[in-house]
Parts: structure tokens; C-alpha cells; sequence
């Protein structure tokens, strides 16, 4: 493949960011092609068994396997780190593939892994379940709270993980106080950037040290496949993340690659329009139900932070009907153009149910812990018209009694 602008640093630098999100990383092949070539292939052919032999030593540049490598996904990996600032990027098959390896490949038994309670159900399931079997301790806390993150460090205190904006309390996190705390001690700052995405807030300029995505959500953006992406130095990348990554194989398909590559494009376009009608779609719900968390709202108790780290707040908030889980199901079912989907990131506007869907693995006193109550709502504003949204919202919350 031709090496053409758009794997160049050089000119590369100076591009602003929706730039980047259509032409980054970008080579063409020998015809010329204006969108990205897709290489469906598993294995790749050497000139000489020379070549093969210098290949798999590292000594000559080329691709071996699509476990390893392959045109398309490297074309992704080198979008997404030239968007998010990272030096390097992997891409893997999920979002929570991408939570797993950046944890599993820095982590053995006996260290302290410090966690954010308001996470998406899966992410607990990694520190809660998954880590103490394998001997590694975690302990969970308030992330809202920087004090926290300081009280809870200990000598064998190896990661920080947590996502800002959180899935589904919408809880931030103070990147810039709480990743100099990491620094401070030698602890790898972990975060999940997928509610925001680097369209919206950029971790690393903050000083974290990782940044893990569900390229499923808004960098596909359409609801059409999986994927992940984990971001950091090319040292990391290479020498914690590479070992595992290929000897465990979570990777991402050629064809899901060239589809978020697709989704990227229009990005910025978006999660822009998105996050305008959700303030909207935001603004009219304060009126007719007991609480909404959306950070874009000066009712939100981290609307400062939101301010001031976040560009926009995103597509995605919370809220609470009052009542119980017969309010909050009726609302639901009373819905004639949202749809009720787990997803997020979607162009349509999704609504799910969190204590029976995103977060049922989780036992009740935990949910109830980080307010994940029966009559919480999780509302992924899409592409709509606003004013046709607010008013299947309307309709249904009447239906109710609202």
C-alpha cells in the first residue's frame, strides 16, 4: 500500500479534528481509491522465506497474520490515535474486549486495581468478579469524588479505571485531578472515553495514560457492528498491550474496521446535532419527571467540570420517572418513535431500562449504591427531530399520568 498524508505525522499534526476523523490514517493501494480499501484476508504471502523469517523477528516491515495485522484495521488503529492525541492504537473486536485487555495485560496477583462504582454492568463484572479470581484486588468508589481516588491508593495500587461521563449516572470524573494523582503514585490511569468519544473530550490532554473505547457506540455511530480500541504511548502499546492482545485474540474484523472508518467520517457532524437535541429533549423533561442527570444542564451537579473538560455532553442521559419499575416500564412501552434498545451512540434515539437490562448483572444493594433505581431511564437522544422526539416523550409520560 501506498504511505500517502494521512499516515503522516508531519502533515498530520496541524489537521484539526474533523479532519482527522475523515482522512487520518488513510493509504491507498496502487489504483487510487478514494475511500479505504477492505482486505479480507487471514494470512499474507512472502517473496522469500527470508522475508517471512525477518518479518516474525521484527526485522522487516510487512503484515504476517490478521490476528496481528491487516490493511484495514491498521488504517482504523492510526485514525483513532491521531483523533484521541495517542501515539499508538489497538483495535479489538468489542468494547469490552477493549476494557479486558486493558486491564488483563498490566495486571498479575496481588496487585490493587481502584475503580469507579458508576460504571456499565460489564465494567463491574471485570472488577467485582473477574479480577479478585484471578487474585488481583480491586476496591470501588465514589469517582466524583477526588478525595477518594487519594484515600484509596495503596503500595501495590497499579490502575485506575473509570469512565467520565459514567454509564448510566452520568457521574464525571475530574480527569486533570484525578490522573495527576496516578502520575503521583506510578498508577496507570485507565479510562473509558466511550459516552464522550475524542470528539468531545480528549483524556490524554488531561494526563491519562490509557484510553479504551466501544468504537460500537459513536464512532460507528449507526448501530451496525462491534468494535474497540484502546489508545496509548507506543511503548505501552507495544510492550504491555501487544504480548497479550495477539496471544489472546481479541481482534477486530477487517469489514467492522472499514465500517467504523465509514462512521468516523461524519463523527463530528453527529455528535454535534446529537448533543444539541439532547440538551433540548434534557430541558423538557426537567419539567415533567422527578430528576434528569445530563451534564450539559445547570441543574447537574458537575456541570462546571462538564464545562470545563467537555466540549458538548453528548446524545446520552438519565432519568428518573418517580415511582417504580411499573412507571418506568409503562413509559417505555408508551413510546410510539423511541425505541427501546440497550444500545447507545445510535443515529436513532434508543431508551433502556438499566436495573433489568445494561446493569442487571449487578446485585441490587451495588446498583442502588450508585442510584441505578427501578424507576431510572437511560435515554440515548438520535438524529431525530427534536421537537418529534420530546413529543413521543410527551405522549407517553401523559400515558402515565406525567
Amino acid at each position: 500500500m501506498k504511505r500517502k498524508s494521512g499516515q503522516d505525522r508531519e502533515i498530520t499534526k496541524n489537521w484539526k479534528p474533523a479532519t482527522l476523523a475523515v482522512r487520518g490514517g488513510s493509504a491507498r493501494t496502487e489504483y487510487g481509491e478514494t475511500s479505504e480499501a477492505l482486505f479480507l484476508s487471514s494470512g499474507y504471502c512472502y517473496d522469500r522465506a527470508e522475508d517471512a523469517a525477518a518479518r516474525f523477528a521484527g526485522e522487516q516491515q510487512g503484515m504476517t497474520y490478521s490476528r496481528l495485522q491487516n490493511p484495514t484495521v491498521e488504517m482504523l488503529e492510526q485514525r483513532i490515535a491521531l483523533m484521541e492525541g495517542a501515539e499508538a492504537c489497538r483495535a479489538t473486536a468489542t468494547g469490552m474486549a477493549a476494557m479486558t485487555a486493558a486491564l488483563l495485560c498490566q495486571l498479575s496477583a496481588g496487585d490493587h486495581v481502584v475503580a469507579a462504582k458508576a460504571a456499565f454492568g460489564s465494567c463491574r463484572w471485570l472488577t467485582d468478579t473477574l479480577l479478585p479470581r484471578f487474585g488481583i484486588e480491586t476496591t470501588t468508589i465514589d469517582a466524583h469524588d477526588t478525595a477518594a481516588w487519594e484515600a484509596a491508593v495503596k503500595p501495590n495500587t497499579k490502575v485506575f479505571f473509570f469512565e467520565t461521563p459514567a454509564n448510566p449516572t452520568m457521574d464525571l470524573v475530574d480527569l486533570k485531578a484525578v490522573c495527576a494523582i496516578a502520575k503521583a503514585h506510578g498508577i496507570t490511569s485507565v479510562v473509558d472515553n466511550a459516552f464522550a468519544t475524542s470528539a468531545l473530550q480528549r483524556p490524554m490532554d488531561y494526563g491519562a495514560d490509557v484510553v479504551a473505547y466501544s468504537a460500537t457506540k459513536m464512532m460507528d455511530g449507526q448501530g451496525r457492528v462491534l468494535a474497540g480500541a484502546i489508545c496509548g504511548t507506543e511503548d505501552w502499546i507495544n510492550n504491555v498491550l501487544l504480548p497479550f492482545h495477539r496471544n489472546t485474540g481479541p481482534t477486530l474484523s477487517a469489514f467492522n474496521a472499514w465500517v467504523v472508518l465509514k462512521g468516523l467520517e461524519t463523527l463530528d457532524l453527529r455528535i454535534t446535532r446529537q448533543s444539541e437535541n439532547a440538551l433540548k429533549v434534557a430541558t423538557f423533561l426537567e419539567s415533567r419527571v422527578a430528576k434528569v442527570l445530563y451534564p450539559d444542564l445547570p441543574s447537574h451537579p458537575q456541570h462546571a467540570l462538564a464545562q470545563a473538560q467537555m466540549v458538548k455532553a453528548g446524545p446520552i442521559m438519565s432519568l428518573y420517572v418517580g415511582g417504580g419499575r411499573v412507571e418506568a416500564h409503562g413509559l417505555l412501552n408508551g413510546l410510539q418513535l423511541v425505541d427501546i434498545s440497550n444500545n447507545i451512540g445510535d443515529s436513532r434515539s434508543l431508551m433502556t431500562h438499566p436495573a433489568t437490562t445494561t446493569h442487571f448483572g449487578m446485585a441490587e444493594e451495588a446498583r442502588l449504591e450508585v442510584g441505578i433505581t427501578e424507576d431510572m431511564l437511560r435515554l440515548n437522544v438520535g438524529l431525530e427531530d427534536a421537537d418529534d422526539v420530546i413529543a413521543d416523550l410527551d405522549q407517553a409520560l401523559r400515558a402515565i399520568g406525567r
